[in-house]
């Protein structure tokens, strides 16, 4: 993040290792003249190359947080067989080992929380169609819309794109980069209360839609 106030935003969703579409995406990101990139964490869990991903993320100094993917990873979980490790290299592993669960950032917006799911649960999450006792019962989400200890929350974890307002509190989720599931990025335009969601195309970067963020 640049040393003022950010309000140009780019997110990145859960990356699952696509190093090409995330090269594809920081640039896009970077030529648009952004004040800082998000990502939501997930960086494990793909075809790609893992390493060449922690190395396009730290070399753009993108904020990362931990996803439940890299959590497994590093603990060493059956999911992640001994080859899927094995073909992590070392400086990688420290990358994703250095990855917060939850960042904590001022932004135009005011109070902006990254995380992964919920907070600092990374598999708590917040669906575009929940309502109703969905949205009663999930206790994570009603911390964050009840105590209101930031404005903005930018989160991944369901690879929906989306962005709702509840109680005054503002969730963005710009989706993810996986091939097969809609690849794609968001632009944050915080003193227009906008936000951009951008299709990731045969080598393109197509805009998909532009929502109101709705937080004021």
């Amino acid at each position: 993040m640049s040393g003022q106030t950010p309000a140009i935003i780019g997110l990145i969703g859960d990356v699952h290792a696509e190093d090409g579409l995330l090269e594809q995406g920081l640039g896009f990101l970077a030529a648009r003249g952004v004040d800082g990139i998000l990502c939501t964490g997930d960086i494990v869990g793909g075809l790609g190359d893992v390493d060449r991903c922690c190395e396009l993320l730290a070399r753009h100094d993108v904020r990362t947080v931990r996803g439940n993917h890299d959590r497994w990873f590093l603990k060493g979980e059956v999911l992640y067989s001994a080859s899927d490790r094995d073909a992590v290299g070392e400086a990688s592993r420290r990358f994703l080992t250095s990855l917060p669960p939850t960042v904590e950032l001022r932004t135009a917006a005011g109070a902006t929380l990254l995380c992964h799911g919920l907070g600092e649960n990374d598999m708590a999450s917040l669906k575009p169609d929940d309502h109703g006792y969905g949205l009663e019962s999930n206790r994570d989400l009603q911390r964050l819309v009840e105590t209101r200890p930031c404005r903005l929350v930018v989160a991944g974890h369901t690879h929906a794109r989306m962005v709702r307002s509840l109680n005054g509190v503002a969730f963005v989720n710009p989706g993810t980069l996986l091939r097969h599931q809609g690849p794609g990025l968001a632009l944050l335009d915080l003193p227009q209360a906008a936000v951009s969601f951008f299709d990731l195309v045969d080598g393109s970067v197509r805009l998909a839609s532009t929502h109101g963020l709705g937080c004021t």
